[in-house]
């Protein structure tokens, strides 16, 4: 029995449970695919995948809800996979490990997977429980939402039979999204030149850590530190007062995750070490002073290593520094429609070496294409100062709010008879794939909802568990009310 099985509602948590157990991260969803389809077999539950490998489960209507307008619940199937460096963890073939910690769920060391997981652990525990009732209904579960949204771009029209869909992947009670930002990813790849080690040079590695991360679109707008940038700041600073020569660069893992540990190793003169350490004690000072308030466990390392044979020349240590320096990063500009709302953001994701290159991939997220269009001339334009290359690939297109959503309406009123209170109509600098949905079933009508999620897609990651139940009364009475078909 999991720990989990205490909560409730049990039949949620307890397939929440399960979906820990699988490993699931982005391109290896085949092992919690399999389980979602011998579960639907188990329960005589039609199944079906299409080319791209989505999954559609159907479910008849409850006894006399016939003529119920079918409902489409939404999920995606894959993870963040996200882990602090001291926690040995091979997400490709390790369970997470849930335990409840006061009001929230978390896990340990690791993202947790609340993000889509509870999504997808609701639509399952709605097939899978008789006892609730409902009219026709589907099950959507997409592949790799959270490194592409392949499963959304893949998705043909004439699969779905629903009118309505209600997407889970929501992250705050009592909010209700009927938008959100469309992105795209930009890379940049920078040609090096390398040379020899200087006679007399040391080689040691900058290590910063102890940030929080977070969601590139959910808490952009938070101040978090970047470790890219980081690191880029502090040797602008320092390169040249101190010639340093740079081995390695390397920070983040996820164009769509804010990066939260990064290193680089230097080499520097032996009789200019002292001034090194000295120069990183005082940036350690500096950042606690201007982002102690919101990075509370940020920390700098800087340790011996092993020599490398190979610097990067001056040109390459230069251009490389300058670009990811003048990078920005962060909220481009906030919606002048939705008050308090990211209308622009950067987040500059993954920074990596080699012998002949560095890479700089970012992601680009906009409730408006112009926003995304402005970005990428901004970026293009710094790498063809910097003599890089640069290429966009995956764009996807926003989801536009609808004022007039007959399903938005039926939430409102729903949270309202419920809980006495109207819940928030958003709309959310995160990429839902509702945008794409709209393309292969344009009349659709669509929502999003889900409970209180905290620090997705970073090992901080966190859902409380009050707001799980609120979520499952409101899911379920979302269903039994739907309205008849006209």
């Amino acid at each position: 029995m999991s720990a989990l099985s205490q909560l409730s509602p049990q039949p949620l948590w307890d397939i929440f449970a399960s979906i820990c157990a699988i490993p699931h991260p982005s391109y290896h969803e085949e092992q919690i695919a399999a389980y979602i389809l011998a579960r639907a077999q188990e329960c005589s539950i039609h199944a079906e995948r299409d080319q791209v490998g989505n999954i559609l489960l159907r479910k008849p209507a409850t006894a006399g809800m016939e003529n119920r307008k079918p409902v489409v619940l939404q999920a995606h199937l894959d993870m963040v996979p996200q882990k602090n460096n001291d926690t040995v963890h091979d997400f490709t073939t390790d369970p997470i490990t849930p335990r409840i910690d006061g009001e929230w769920v978390k896990a340990c060391g690791t993202t947790l997977g609340a993000d889509n997981g509870i999504g997808m652990a609701s639509a399952l525990a709605v097939l899978f429980d008789d006892s609730v009732e409902h009219g026709p209904l589907e099950v959507l579960l997409t592949m790799t939402e959270e490194a592409g949204m392949d499963g959304a771009f893949g998705l043909q029209p004439g699969w779905l039979q629903g009118e309505m869909l209600i997407n889970t992947d929501s992250e705050e009670e009592g909010e209700v999204y009927v938008g959100c930002a469309g992105g795209i990813d930009f890379k940049t790849r920078l040609p090096l030149t390398r040379e020899a080690l200087p006679a007399g040079y040391q080689t040691l590695t900058l290590t910063i850590k102890g940030l929080k991360g977070g969601h590139s679109g959910c808490d952009i707008h938070l101040g978090l530190g970047n470790v890219n940038k980081l690191l880029a700041r502090f040797l602008a600073e320092q390169a040249i007062a101190l010639d340093l020569r740079i081995v390695d660069l390397h920070g983040g893992t996820l164009r769509n995750a804010i990066p939260r540990e990064g290193a680089a190793t230097l080499a520097v003169a032996a009789d200019n070490v002292a001034s090194l350490q000295t120069a990183v004690q005082h940036y350690l000072s500096t950042l606690k002073l201007e982002l102690g308030a919101v990075e509370k466990n940020i920390d700098i390392k800087l340790e011996p290593t092993e020599n490398g044979t190979a610097v990067l020349n001056i040109d390459s240590r230069d251009r490389l520094i300058a670009l990811l320096n003048s990078m920005p990063n962060g909220v481009i500009r906030m919606s002048d429609d939705f008050k308090g709302v990211v209308e622009t953001s950067l987040n500059v994701g993954v920074v990596t070496l080699n012998d002949t290159h560095a890479e700089i991939h970012c992601l680009i997220r906009s409730l408006i294409d112009s926003g995304k269009e402005y970005v990428v001339g901004v970026l293009t334009s710094l790498g063809r100062l910097a003599g890089a290359e640069t290429v966009t690939k995956g764009g996807y297109p926003g989801w536009k709010p609808d004022a007039t959503s007959p399903a938005m309406q039926l939430v409102r009123e729903t949270y309202q008879t419920l809980f006495g209170k109207t819940p928030n109509i958003m709309v959310i600098h995160a990429g839902l794939e509702c945008g794409l949905f709209k393309k292969p079933y344009p009349e659709m009508d669509m929502v999003s909802i889900g409970p209180t999620i905290t620090g997705p897609h970073s090992p901080d990651e966190k859902v409380n568990i009050a707001s799980v139940a609120l979520y499952w009364q409101l899911l379920t009475a979302l269903l039994k009310a739907i309205p008849e078909r006209r």
